[in-house]
């Protein structure tokens, strides 16, 4: 007891000046404001120094994991990315395609066999329109003139010369010919030309061109003028779909008249059937669903990408009566078969006296049966074309 009370009062000095801070500290900030708001805020900042030297601290010892990380993402995306650039090359069957970018675009896709006369094809809708230009007009060996627009042909005629094939085609659609695309398979003469230059267009594509054609056309500016080469196009389609590319053959069958069956008791007339023959050539190449009228080898209207095969003919019917065409004696082609009778019969009504399809509806007997009751001829082909 005697050893404690001597250290105590050998270091009561000591104790008296801690609780004489501590009663000083107390009274400070008890009686003077200013300084503990002083005091609070330094210690505020110091915890935020640590807090913030913390988190610098945390996150260099997690680099080397993020690292890591990021290293396998890449590993991942690179994968993919080979696997892609692999598929691409089966799909294409070239091997050098990276290496023909420093091309032009027509020599490196290889869609469109031409030469550029004048002006650039400047964007993928005049590609497109002109593949699909290319492909309907290798259809025809008579001369021939054709118009297109978003893919579809708008005015087609075949005729004894090419300025009449080009008056035809034009009457065919007059409106929707501005700013087409025209193709024809014989070179354009100068009194062609003229009339062409009447009327505004994006792109023209003929095997050859007069001088003074050239000179006429060539005359406005913004007119990509093109000079299509003798090459074999490709006998494949790709088509992106979902995460993968979609392969298939192109459509290449093209019927003749002894492909036609008559399904009906009435025979289609010679005339008819070169009709419907020539019918059929564009309703392959128009996007479905699509019915074509045409008359005396011209498309008289056409009625394309409805999801109703009824609604293409209405269309069809309606745009060939508005541009002033009589439809009585004309044919009626259809890229695939009718689902009901109601087509043959509408098509009837407005004067169609022979029909064109491929048959394989269960309905089919429906469709024919009407036919013959009503004095309308009926060919069946037995293929397809269904256009997407």
């Amino acid at each position: 007891m005697h050893d404690f009370v001597e250290r105590i009062t050998a270091y009561i000095h000591w104790a008296i000046f801690l609780l004489l801070e501590v009663l000083s500290g107390l009274l400070l900030f008890k009686y003077n404001s200013y300084q503990g708001s002083i005091w609070f805020t330094q210690a505020n900042t110091a915890a935020a120094y640590v807090h913030e030297w913390e988190a610098k601290a945390f996150a260099y010892l997690r680099m080397p994991a993020e690292n890591a990380e990021l290293v396998q993402r890449n590993i991942l995306l690179q994968h993919e990315t080979d696997s892609l650039r692999h598929l691409l090359a089966e799909a294409l069957k070239d091997s050098s395609a990276t290496e023909k970018k420093q091309n032009t675009l027509l020599q490196d896709i290889k869609l469109i066999p031409a030469h550029i006369v004048d002006n650039s094809v400047r964007n993928r809708d005049n590609l497109l329109d002109i593949n699909a230009a290319v492909d309907l007009i290798d259809e025809f060996d008579e001369t021939t003139f054709a118009i297109l627009k978003h893919n579809n042909a708008c005015g087609l005629a075949s005729r004894d010369t090419l300025l009449a094939a080009w008056t035809d085609a034009l009457a065919g659609d007059p409106v929707s010919a501005f700013g087409g695309v025209l193709i024809t398979n014989r070179a354009i003469d100068k009194e062609t030309a003229e009339e062409i230059n009447k009327i505004f267009f994006e792109v023209i594509i003929a095997p050859d061109y007069d001088v003074n054609a050239l000179e006429i056309l060539t005359q406005k500016k913004n007119r990509i003028i093109l000079v299509r080469k003798e090459t074999e196009m490709p006998r494949q389609q790709y088509r992106s779909v979902l995460n993968g590319v979609l392969v298939q053959d192109r459509d290449l069958k093209t019927e003749t008249a002894e492909d036609c069956k008559t399904a009906t008791t009435k025979a289609p007339t010679a005339e008819e059937i070169e009709d419907m023959l020539f019918a059929n050539k564009i309703v392959k190449n128009s996007k479905s669903n699509a019915i074509v009228l045409a008359k005396n080898k011209q498309l008289l209207a056409s009625g394309v990408g409805q999801t109703s095969r009824v609604d293409a003919l209405k269309h069809a019917i309606e745009k060939a009566q508005g541009f002033g065409f009589d439809l009585q004696g004309a044919v009626m082609a259809s890229d695939a078969f009718f689902p009901f009778p109601d087509c043959v019969e509408i098509a009837h009504e407005a004067g169609v006296t022979a029909v064109i399809q491929p048959g394989g509806s269960v309905r089919d007997a429906e469709s024919v049966e009407y036919c013959n009751n009503h004095d309308v001829a009926m060919v069946i082909t037995g293929f397809r074309h269904f256009k997407h």
